[in-house]
């Protein structure tokens, strides 16, 4: 008979959480169950036929990696798809409120004529909205400087009525990893929900590509399209994932019939919509046509803020833990990267001071936040930027660099400008031309290689590319 080993499998789970992330691992494995272990093989169990493809696919050899790590003795992982009883048995049935189309109807076509009910599993599969963490909230949320506009538009948005004008549509929040816009995008979620005047569904976009992909799979893409249409607030995370030419051409539409009917759309991504570049061009357009607003890097002040609200949260479930001052603002100095680094630093004072029982000191957050102190990273240049500094260094303005002119005081410094899109930014030879007015990528290369072959032999050029280069990066 297999064994089971539930506690073994609770570690596995967190090494791979740890290693892929909160979004990954609740998109893709919080619905995978163990079902035995027997001479090295773990069987574990998937809801649909799809979910099994896609962690064979692409995550196969990391599952059976954190497995080695836990027990040397496994030697394969069999993913197995579990029985239709089951899964209907386990998954909860479809909120009213999500399934309601704009009519409030509670049954669908399946595109085939057939009436669907709302308690279809599938259904639940393809629109239930990925995991809310209780803690992201507005009231926990610390505001800044670098966050002030985001936090205030997206405070709009969350306390907006039905019958209100939309102001802001889509509302498009872009930064880096660990600044904020989860935090603010489930705050948004959770507020929308509680005052119940526009019911909001929190999808990332993994999730909604898992969820039109099952319902294509599952011939329920019309109620998957009619009941995402009858969000009040459709809020959609980590935009830079979505992938596949008919799922973003399907998010297309669902944007486009949201923000035509009125409803509230709110965006998170790591860049501009500009920098989108798997994106179709309409996409881009349209997302650019609402409040796009970027949250800047958590400055000293804003960290040291930042940890002594999760200090004080902290306390509400270990009262003594105590951290002095001079250690938050050590951290606060030292821990630059992001707001997910200040919350580790914490958690492993926290660790420390319940496991050993010693206070919190300087030494110890020294000792143990070591490894959490990155270089700064250098400044990420923009090809917006490049263009507005090669430009005022030449004396031409940016539309010229655009332009179709082939003129000599136009070309040297479009081919310049090229040059430093494709060395200090990491965008392709077909995206750089796009963005130098649509021009062509052997285009790009031929300025690339010509600039190349002319810094080899014109110090003049050389210097000149050297002080701008200085320029960007400041």
């Amino acid at each position: 008979m297999a064994n089971t080993d539930h506690d073994g499998w609770t570690r596995v789970r967190g090494r791979l959480r740890a290693e892929v992330g909160d979004d990954v691992y609740t998109s893709w494995f919080a619905r995978v169950d163990l079902e035995g272990i027997e001479d090295g093989t773990v069987r574990l169990s998937v809801p649909t036929r799809f979910l099994k493809s896609w962690i064979q696919s692409h995550y196969a050899e990391r599952v059976l990696a954190c497995w080695q790590g836990e027990d040397a003795k496994v030697g394969r992982v069999e993913l197995i798809v579990r029985s239709a009883v089951v899964r209907s048995a386990i998954v909860p049935k479809l909120k009213p409120e999500i399934a309601a189309g704009n009519d409030g109807a509670n049954r669908y076509s399946n595109g085939g004529g057939r009436p669907m009910s709302v308690g279809d599993p599938s259904v639940h599969e393809a629109l239930g909205g990925s995991p809310l963490d209780a803690r992201l909230t507005f009231e926990s949320f610390v505001v800044g400087r670098s966050n002030t506009l985001a936090h205030a538009a997206a405070k709009q948005v969350s306390a907006a009525r039905r019958t209100d004008p939309v102001m802001f549509n889509p509302l498009y929040i872009h930064a880096g990893v660990g600044l904020g816009k989860t935090h603010l995008l489930q705050a948004i979620t959770w507020s929308g929900n509680a005052a119940g005047e526009r019911k909001a569904l929190y999808l990332t976009a993994e999730k909604f590509m898992y969820g039109f992909v099952s319902a294509l799979r599952t011939q329920t893409a019309l109620a998957f399209k009619e009941a995402l249409r009858g969000i009040g607030v459709l809020v959609i995370d980590d935009l830079q994932f979505l992938q596949g030419k008919s799922t973003q051409a399907e998010f297309c539409h669902t944007l486009n019939a949201l923000i035509d009917a009125g409803r509230q759309v709110v965006i998170a991504s790591d860049r501009p919509p500009s920098e989108l570049e798997s994106l179709d061009d309409r996409v881009r357009s349209r997302l650019a046509g609402g409040l796009v607003v970027e949250m800047g890097s958590l400055g000293e002040e804003l960290r040291f803020e930042i940890l002594k609200a999760r200090v004080q949260a902290a306390r509400s479930h270990h009262p003594s833990f105590d951290v002095p001052l001079p250690v938050l603002a050590y951290i606060a100095k030292t821990v630059t990267h992001n707001g997910r680094d200040l919350e580790g630093a914490l958690n492993r004072l926290l660790a420390h001071n319940k496991l050993t029982g010693h206070a919190v000191t300087l030494e110890m957050a020294e000792r143990e936040v070591r490894d959490l102190i990155r270089p700064q990273e250098p400044k990420r240049v923009k090809i917006e930027d490049i263009q507005r500094v090669v430009a005022r260094q030449y004396n031409v303005s940016r539309s010229d660099l655009l332009s179709s002119r082939r003129t000599a005081n136009v070309v040297r410094p479009r081919q310049v400008a090229m040059y430093l899109a494709k060395t200090l930014t990491l965008r392709s030879l077909p995206e750089i031309g796009r963005r130098f007015g649509g021009r062509d990528h052997t285009t790009v290369l031929h300025a690339v290689r010509k600039i190349e072959g002319l810094v080899g032999n014109d110090m003049a050029l050389a210097e000149e590319i050297e002080i701008l280069k200085r320029q960007l990066q400041e």
